[in-house]
């Protein structure tokens, strides 16, 4: 398969690429610029995602896109570049997939999306484990670019009957991040514990990329991808009790369970996450 990927010079991006590469597919990684060092066997392109000409000439003779291309938080630039940035970005990208004919799209939305990320001041979770059926609260713009994004994708499903998958990432972490995060965990912060302690390692990630390529579905499905465990070493039900004691604890969260819910996606994608900072 050819798999073209936005954002490919990106933390995940580059990582998926190789994953992908590995596992026997064509890539096509595409971001602003060239990245400074090109990796064997991927064809890189430098396109600009706000021009739609450029993006479906960039997608011809691809079977699939997954687009990561984003400003990856709200502080970084003004609110309104992160806001029109990444909902444009989106737009365009699922657009030119629709106008060559793919049928198989996979976008980075966020667990920022559910509003507690980068809110301030931040608040609590209604329920855990928090599902894809929690509502989106967004607060700041790169929370609501999320939920538009996904709003996005679910109309592009229903108008040309492309399958597109939004995956609903945490922190993403490569190998050893997580460990040091782990560690040395320091005191639980307010916006720490309304995230829930949650990080997902970027090669579950990129399991889960090969997943929804292959997965047997139609339309539009949002996915939590993240780690089955938390960043802290308490427990997690001790955790809530003294940190979010409004939020309401809907099934028995044993050990350092996440309080994120991966259910969705291990029954419908089989995506069952393989790292642990506690393994390493």
């Amino acid at each position: 398969m050819r798999i073209l990927i936005t954002g490919g010079n990106g933390r995940l991006g580059s990582w998926v690429g190789r994953d992908l590469r590995a596992h026997g597919h064509e890539i096509v990684s595409v971001d602003r610029q060239l990245p400074a060092q090109r990796e064997p066997g991927i064809r890189h392109r430098a396109v600009e995602l706000g021009d739609l000409g450029q993006i479906v000439g960039a997608l011809v003779g691809c079977d699939a896109v997954l687009h990561f291309g984003a400003i990856p938080s709200p502080w970084s630039y003004p609110d309104e570049v992160v806001f029109l940035n990444n909902v444009a970005a989106t737009y365009n990208v699922l657009q030119a997939a629709m106008t060559v004919g793919i049928r198989r799209a996979i976008i980075a939305s966020s667990a920022s999306g559910y509003g507690m990320a980068w809110a301030r001041p931040t608040f609590p979770p209604l329920y855990v484990p928090l599902d894809e059926d929690h509502p989106f609260l967004a607060h700041d713009p790169y929370a609501l670019s999320k939920e538009v994004d996904e709003r996005t994708a679910e109309m592009f499903a229903r108008r040309c009957g492309m399958t597109v998958l939004a995956y609903r990432f945490h922190w993403i972490a490569r190998p050893g991040e997580a460990r040091a995060r782990g560690t040395n965990p320091g005191p639980v912060e307010e916006k720490e514990a309304t995230n829930l302690w949650g990080y997902v390692d970027i090669r579950d990630a990129a399991q889960a990329c090969r997943l929804g390529l292959a997965a047997d579905l139609s339309g539009f499905h949002p996915f939590n991808i993240i780690a089955a465990d938390t960043l802290r070493p308490e427990p997690t039900e001790a955790l809530l009790r003294a940190q979010l004691p409004t939020t309401e604890v809907r099934a028995p969260l044993p050990g350092n369970a996440s309080p994120w819910s991966i259910e969705k996606a291990r029954r419908v994608l089989g995506y069952a996450p393989q790292h642990s900072w506690r393994d390493e």
